[in-house]
């Protein structure tokens, strides 16, 4: 066997495996101990090049950065199982009720703070599936529409701070996490706003789609509805002001921040009347599962990855991707195509320590004489996008993420073709600010 194609292969062994369902962490360190095998037997390694395993694995238990992980997880999963995220979404709403399609831009308001609360898209969802579905349902919206909504706006967990993918992929691309952050706040924020505007446009031509609520389901009067909403809305903005405003400020870095959010959700829930010993055991249990898939993750991908090196895949995928036809152009269309593609089969944080890592150098080499920026904030850009890229997977059927977590949840009338169709629009919204950042990459390197 040739030498020069021992990385290649490693690659594809490395996606087969998951491919065929075997759990990701395993398939990466085990394609990484086998090809080590063969590439000492090859004469391209040393047996003495694992030594450098050890140093590495303490360098990820040891990295501060990663800390923010379970802190933000806790944050969000706190909010939800205290049933705080639900009282936003029926005072929201109210709010809204009254306007033609309110309760579609309802959820489209809600999802995005429940994307800033607590940045994981399968609990905003699932939340928001189970609460406000049933409600669109039975007050005359479409299937279609209320199924793209709730998909959509769940997603938006994946861009819109203090996301967790953010924070992944600030750590793989060696860059600030509250640079991400701030660059990811414009790009987030605009999608959210196209979504409502898109389901207003909806409202106004097909009224039927997406009606107001009826008067006998807005029961509040205005001085009540005002005090819910002070009371409902206010705290959970002001915790999430307060920890991004601490991260952009300088004033705390992103794992003190997460800390003051987990501390912030449960003071809300105690507040309110929520914080059981449930609530704080289901919070820990999640936070634990998800906490141990991202370390298993890590390490898994930290034994594919130096091996990987060793064999000089890190040159083979340099050279193939910065000698591309077409420049950056080629570079951004393989590298966008390539993590859509994988977004269909395997979950962002596998594709965050995977394909990310071996992108890193290409980008910082092309990216940064084509808008005259810093490599970092080249790699800032470039982070902001592979995180709508992965948004935008996410809802694309048959294999999307999101469709798959609002089907588990949806009343059994709403069809699956249904949900498919409902994504349709909200896909091509995704692509359309895709390329919109592309083409200005000053929506996210302006304050950098």
């Amino acid at each position: 066997m040739s030498a020069d194609l021992l990385a290649p292969l490693m690659f594809v062994g490395a996606l087969l495996l998951i491919f065929t369902g075997y759990p990701v962490a395993f398939a990466l360190g085990g394609t990484a101990l086998l090809f080590a095998g063969i590439g000492v037997e090859a004469g391209m390694l040393s047996w003495t090049l694992l030594q450098a395993m050890p140093s590495r694995l303490f360098g990820i238990m040891s990295n501060f950065v990663l800390l923010a992980v379970p802190f933000f997880i806790f944050m969000g999963t706190m909010l939800e199982k205290s049933r705080l995220a639900e009282d936003l979404l029926t005072t929201i709403g109210q709010l809204f009720g009254a306007l033609r399609g309110g309760l579609a831009i309802a959820v489209v308001f809600v999802g995005a703070l429940l994307a800033a609360a607590t940045g994981v898209v399968g609990a905003s969802v699932v939340a928001m599936g189970l609460i406000s579905m049933p409600v669109m349902l039975r007050y005359g919206y479409s299937e279609e529409l209320s199924s793209g909504v709730i998909t959509a706006s769940g997603t938006l967990g994946q861009i819109i701070p203090p996301s967790i993918v953010l924070i992944v992929l600030a750590d793989q691309l060696g860059i600030s996490v509250g640079d991400l952050f701030l660059g990811a706040l414009v790009p987030g924020v605009a999608l959210a706003s196209l979504y409502a505007i898109y389901a207003g446009g909806v409202a106004l031509a097909w009224p039927e789609a997406a009606p107001a609520l009826p008067e006998e389901a807005r029961d509040m009067a205005p001085t009540r509805l005002l005090r819910r909403v002070l009371l409902v809305m206010l705290p959970p903005l002001v915790l999430i002001l307060l920890v991004l405003g601490s991260i952009f400020a300088g004033v705390a870095t992103p794992t003190e921040a997460g800390a003051l959010g987990a501390v912030g959700a449960m003071a809300l829930a105690a507040a309110n009347g929520r914080l059981s010993l449930e609530a704080l055991r289901e919070t820990m249990d999640e936070t634990m599962r998800l906490t141990s898939m991202v370390m298993f993750l890590l390490v898994g991908s930290t034994a594919f990855s130096l091996i990987f090196r060793g064999l000089g895949g890190d040159f083979w995928i340099e050279g193939l991707l910065t000698n591309l036809p077409g420049g950056v152009i080629g570079f951004l269309l393989i590298a966008n195509l390539t993590i859509f593609l994988l977004g269909f089969f395997i979950d962002f944080f596998e594709i965050a320590f995977i394909i990310i890592p071996l992108l890193k150098a290409p980008a910082a080499q092309v990216l940064p004489p084509e808008f005259g920026a810093t490599a970092d904030a080249a790699l800032v850009w470039f982070g902001v996008m592979v995180g709508m890229n992965l948004q935008t997977s996410f809802l694309t059927p048959p294999f999307g993420f999101a469709l798959f977590y609002l089907r588990g949840v949806a009343p059994e009338e709403v069809a699956t073709t249904q949900i498919y169709r409902g994504a349709v629009p909200f896909i091509a919204i995704q692509v359309v600010g895709l390329l919109l950042l592309m083409l200005y990459p000053e929506l996210v390197t302006w304050a950098l």
